[in-house]
Formats: C-alpha cells, sequence, structure tokens
C-alpha cells in the first residue's frame, strides 16, 4: 500500500467517525408519549323522539343504556420507554368542569392468553364477486360521468384495488403495547364511567406516576368536547334526492359525508361521498390532522368549516331497503412537547414527554322510506318533545308506525 492510499484512508476513517457521532447525537432518545383520544358522536332519525333514539342506540351499540342521541367518549393511552415496576401506578387528575372525579386511574392491560394452535384445513381462497357503483359530489342529480362501476368479474383483483384506492390522512401512531415499555388507558376493567352530556375538558390536567415523569398541561375552549353533530332538516325519501342541513360546529375545522347501501334485487353495493371529486371517502371518517383536512377542503374533498348543507343524488338508493349516511366534523388537535425549545439553537435541549389531544365530532343518519318526502325540522321536533312525552320515555310500546322504522334501520345495521 502506497503512501498516498494510507493517507486517503485515514481521512476517511476520521471522517465516518464524525459522522457516526454527528448521527449519534441525533438520535432522539425515547420519551413517554401520552394521547388522548376525544369524540362527540350523535345519531339521528328525523321525527324520532329522544327517548325512541336512546334505545336505538343502545341496539346499536350493543347495550341498552337508555341515553339519548348525543354521547360523548374520551380514550386516554399513555407509553413510557421505562420497564414496567413491580406495583405500577398512574392516573389522570381531571378539572372539576369534567365532571367525573377527581382522577382516572390509568391502568395496564392484562396480557392476552395465548390461542392455541390446532391443526386446521388449509383455507382455501376464492375470487370475491363483487360489483360497486360509486357516486360523489353534492348534487341534487347524478353527475356526468358516474357513476364509477367497480366489478371484480370483469377485473382483476390489483385493478379493483387499484379503483378502490382512497385518500388517507397523514397515519398517526397512537401509545400501544410495546416490549420492554410500559403502557396503560383509560377506560380499564376496573375504572369507567359514563361521561356528562355537560363534561368538559376545560382547565387544568395532571399525569403522573411511578414509570410516567409529571406531565401538566392546560386544555382550552378550542380543544374540549365538540359539539354534536345536529342535523336541522332532512328532505326527501330514499328514491328522491336527499337534502340534508346541520347546524355549525363552532370547533370544527371541516366536515366530510359518505352514506352506502346495497342493491336488494342485484346485491350491488353503492357508495356515496360528499367530495367533489372521484373520493369514496372511507378512509376519511375518522380523525384527521388538521394539516390533512387543510389541504383536503383546497382539493375539494372536504367541505370547509362554513358548509352547512349538502345532498344525495336523486334516486341512487331507490333500490335499496335503507341506507346509512355518516358525517364527520374534524377537530383541532393540541400537540405539546415539554420543555419547549430554546431560542438559541446552541444551548442543548432533550424533550422530556409529548402529549396529544385529537378530535371529531360524528353523526348518523339513517336514510329510509319512511323519511318521506316531507321536510323534518328539528326544532319542531323538540316543541313536540317538551309538550307531550315519548312512547318510549313513559314506558310504553313504540307505535307501529314508528317500529317499522326501527325494522328498517336494524336492517341496515344487521341487528
Amino acid at each position: 500500500m502506497n503512501k498516498l492510499t494510507v493517507i486517503v484512508a485515514a481521512v476517511l476513517l476520521i471522517f465516518s467517525g464524525s459522522l457516526v457521532q454527528a448521527a449519534e447525537k441525533e438520535k432522539k432518545k425515547p420519551i413517554p408519549q401520552y394521547w388522548m383520544n376525544v369524540e362527540t358522536a350523535n345519531t339521528s332519525i328525523p321525527g324520532m323522539s329522544s327517548g325512541e333514539m336512546g334505545g336505538l342506540e343502545g341496539m346499536i351499540m350493543g347495550k341498552m343504556t337508555g341515553m339519548g342521541g348525543t354521547r360523548r367518549s374520551l380514550i386516554l393511552q399513555l407509553v413510557s420507554p421505562k420497564a414496567t415496576p413491580p406495583e405500577p401506578e398512574a392516573t389522570h387528575d381531571i378539572p372539576p368542569g369534567q365532571k367525573m372525579g377527581n382522577t382516572l386511574p390509568l391502568l395496564i392491560p392484562e396480557k392476552a392468553k395465548p390461542v392455541r394452535d390446532e391443526e386446521t384445513e388449509e383455507p382455501t381462497y376464492e375470487k370475491p364477486k363483487l360489483r360497486m357503483l360509486m357516486y360523489w359530489g353534492c348534487s341534487e342529480t347524478v353527475r356526468p360521468g358516474q357513476p364509477k362501476i367497480l366489478d371484480t368479474e370483469k377485473m382483476s383483483m390489483v385493478e379493483f384495488g387499484r379503483a378502490m384506492s382512497a385518500r388517507t390522512g397523514t397515519r398517526q401512531y397512537p401509545p400501544s403495547p410495546r416490549t420492554g415499555w410500559t403502557y396503560a388507558d383509560w377506560p380499564n376493567r376496573k375504572h369507567h364511567k359514563e361521561i356528562p352530556k355537560d363534561s368538559s375538558l376545560q382547565g387544568e390536567h395532571f399525569v403522573h406516576g411511578n414509570y410516567t415523569p409529571d406531565i401538566k398541561f392546560s386544555v382550552d375552549e378550542q380543544h374540549d368536547f365538540m359539539a354534536p353533530v345536529e342535523f336541522t332538516s332532512v328532505k326527501g325519501g330514499i328514491a328522491d334526492s336527499v337534502s340534508f342541513q346541520w347546524k355549525k360546529i363552532p370547533t370544527a375545522l371541516g366536515y366530510f359525508a359518505m352514506a352506502i347501501g346495497q342493491n336488494e334485487k342485484t346485491g350491488e353495493t353503492i357508495i356515496w361521498s360528499s367530495s367533489e371529486v372521484q373520493e369514496p371517502g372511507y378512509a376519511l371518517m375518522n380523525y384527521l390532522p388538521p394539516s390533512n383536512v387543510a389541504k383536503f377542503i383546497k382539493e375539494k374533498v372536504v367541505m370547509g368549516p362554513d358548509v352547512t348543507h349538502c345532498a344525495v343524488p336523486k334516486g341512487i338508493f331507490k333500490d335499496t331497503g335503507g341506507a346509512a349516511l355518516q358525517f364527520i366534523g374534524y377537530g383541532d388537535e393540541l400537540n405539546i412537547a415539554w420543555p419547549p425549545k430554546p431560542k438559541d439553537p446552541k444551548i442543548p435541549h432533550e424533550y422530556i414527554w409529548a402529549m396529544k389531544l385529537r378530535n371529531k365530532s360524528t353523526g348518523m343518519l339513517p336514510l329510509g322510506e319512511d323519511s318521506g318526502g316531507e321536510e323534518q325540522d328539528s326544532g319542531s321536533s323538540e316543541q313536540k318533545r317538551d309538550a307531550q312525552p315519548a312512547d318510549a320515555d313513559r314506558g310504553g310500546d313504540v307505535p307501529e308506525k314508528k317500529k317499522g322504522g326501527l325494522d328498517k334501520i336494524r336492517g341496515i345495521f344487521g341487528f
């Protein structure tokens, strides 16, 4: 080896060593993550009383709770890079306005018991037979170029998969159990409470325990439980154009709606979305980061926060026994990492913990023959409920007409 080669090799060795050291400095130290998943959900059926709605929601949720159409849910998730101590403890102290006591204990889930492998026959796979009609856009009539037809008998599974592709938001990774880490959540097997309808997250929050640093943060009005989805007017039967309006949600960043039904004669699946461009929307009925909401509004996929009206095209669900319309209002996120970065980049800095609060308000509106062609107004329904208790509220039998409506809704959801 000549002298030049030795010098070059030495320089490369020193340079590579510097790169390794720089890379080591850039490695982020794992820190505890805390997430609050906040949702307001409302099931609406035009002309149906709060008592009847409570019973229906109980059936949909698999429990007869007797609650009204609106419910609030909260899922708390904590993960820490520390190994689980012998007696793990963690809890979330909440503000008085939440009306759920002083604290919500976080509990480590029990490990699932391993399932015993049994000898089974090798599964056989057959190409599914599926035909789907896809519509989109808030419009009283079907727009030119629609529907887009997807048919597995005329398409390869690759072609079908591509045709079914949909927009998705930036993937988020909520805390979850990890080897060598400690994970806990609420509600859990020992601690769970119904969230009052007037509960508020606003105020000071404090998460603490023996495997996590103290996590203190404040929740403001913008990140509190969102107002429920309230359909103020629904006009049109299943064979018509269904026009629906909703009350503006003050903290919503945007809205999206989709509906699905099945042709009882042909077995075709029919999907509609409120997007102005082709978009099935099934991947958008969940939490979305605010940056995604803003992007999708520009792309005319998501409706803006000031929009309060939409329409399902006439006749697309006329041969179905009923269709289910899903609606979502996207909420803002609260993201905090502690301690804040110093303004001087030369000052060493490491985060100790990070938290995220994400929010959404969802609604469900069954579309069926019972809605008829008459406009339903939420105000008049409220007045009727105030004037006379509903049959379900009085504990009496539900009238046959409305019972038939319930039967149709059961059919949509398969119960």
